[in-house]
């Protein structure tokens, strides 16, 4: 009895260490952003395809909104550095929720389909459109700006470099999941 719980105070630990190191990640490589058009380029989308990869689909999810939690209260993990609730709320905001789904949707398509890179890839491009389409309609509503413009600044110009994200989560993501795996550092 008390070695099994000392592998799940263990695990738990484990798990909960990953789901921190996975949003500290994601705090470190967001502000470093290029800015096009209103949008920011950053490698938060990357960070999360490959968080899914290293966490179930509900510490992936976690672990983004910790992200954006700790951007909301003040610290400046946001594009260029930015932060607050201010940031959240004004036009770029609902990207920055979008983050979350994108962690949800992907998350459970790589929990679904371990081995099928092909719905794997569906997870991302259905997780990716939620996160475009939340953050694109709270743009048009705090701008007042029109579905055709607002895509054509918001969403077509990040489609290219998503995609090449996306191709890299899945060159990499898989190994990088096997051997955490091996390590004893993820649990499936």
């Amino acid at each position: 009895m008390g070695a099994a719980k000392g592998k799940r105070q263990r695990g738990g630990a484990v798990s909960l260490t990953m789901t921190g190191v996975m949003a500290a990640v994601l705090c470190a490589v967001s502000p470093w952003a290029l800015m096009v058009g209103p949008i920011p380029f950053s490698l938060c989308t990357l960070a999360i395809y490959l968080a899914v990869y290293v966490l179930d689909w509900k510490k992936a999810a976690m672990s983004t909104a910790v992200y954006v939690l700790l951007g909301a209260v003040g610290v400046p993990v946001f594009s260029g550095f930015g932060a607050g609730l201010g940031k959240v709320m004004g036009p770029t905001g609902g990207y920055i929720v979008g983050y979350v789904l994108l962690a949800l949707l992907a998350g459970l398509f790589i929990q679904w389909y371990p081995n099928g890179r092909g719905w794997q890839l569906v997870g991302m491009v259905l997780g990716t459109a939620a996160l475009y389409a939340v953050g694109t309609a709270w743009y048009c509503f705090q701008c007042g700006q029109g579905l055709g413009p607002a895509l054509a600044l918001c969403v077509l110009p990040f489609l290219p470099g998503d995609a090449v994200k996306m191709a890299a989560a899945l060159a990499v993501g898989p190994g990088l999941r096997r051997q955490l795996i091996r390590a004893g550092l993820i649990t499936i």
